[in-house]
């Protein structure tokens, strides 16, 4: 498959139609979406680029502590966190019928380490902090939310990770700008402009191995908090 056989996420026919359901902007429309079955970012697999970062030995993540995934979704990247890198992992998301398929792979997937995985259905903005987090991971969430609120999704990034925490982004879909979304087209930069100040980056990389219709479209950063 060449990068030109690849078409801009915007124009896929299942987000279009998931992107008639949200547009009211109200987070419980993803319940909708989820109880349609209309999930075409399911990949039944933990994200290539995340398990390169963790298993590259290039960035010294922790071995202990906390990780929270927001809009988790059936929870693969939670799973793999939490085997590979043996930390207590809290998946969430607002939708009940995706928090309800993630506790239902807990059995298939598990983990092989000693890290814990759980699991609840909340909004990551209305997220209180009973302890702040050792890392973050976002991967599909950034680009849903309205650009108006990523202020607000720094701010609270910022609140829930600890001073020397990570903050994981796999930054896609890399697509022409356009005014559709969700999801919206990124770029670095995006991040940059609310995240300077209190996160530096420590990573930015095209990754070497991607899912065939992330290839030529998607970043892997990380950033430290100050």
């Amino acid at each position: 498959m060449s990068l030109t056989d690849i078409p801009f996420v915007s124009t896929m026919p299942d987000i279009v139609k998931v992107r008639e359901i949200v547009k009211s902007g109200n987070p419980l429309d993803w319940e909708t979406v989820w109880q349609a079955k209309l999930t075409p970012w399911d990949a039944g697999e933990s994200q290539p680029p995340l398990r390169e970062v963790i298993e590259s030995g290039g960035i010294h993540f922790p071995r202990q502590g906390r990780v929270l995934v927001p809009g988790c979704g059936p929870g693969y990247d939670v799973f793999y966190l939490a085997s590979a890198l043996n930390m207590d992992v809290l998946g969430l998301d607002v939708s009940e019928t995706a928090i309800t398929k993630a506790k239902s792979l807990m059995s298939s997937f598990g983990n092989s380490g000693t890290g814990k995985v759980s699991f609840i259905s909340e909004d990551f903005f209305h997220h209180k902090r009973e302890e702040q987090f050792d890392l973050i991971y976002d991967y599909g969430f950034f680009i849903v939310i309205p650009p108006t609120r990523r202020t607000e999704w720094a701010q609270q990034m910022a609140s829930l990770i600890k001073p020397q925490g990570y903050l994981i982004t796999l930054v896609f879909p890399i697509d022409p700008p356009t005014d559709l979304g969700p999801p919206f087209f990124v770029r670095v930069e995006h991040y940059e402009e609310v995240l300077d100040g209190s996160f530096k980056k420590v990573l930015d990389k095209v990754p070497t191995t991607s899912l065939p219709s992330h290839v030529g479209k998607e970043r892997i950063v990380v950033w430290e908090r100050i």
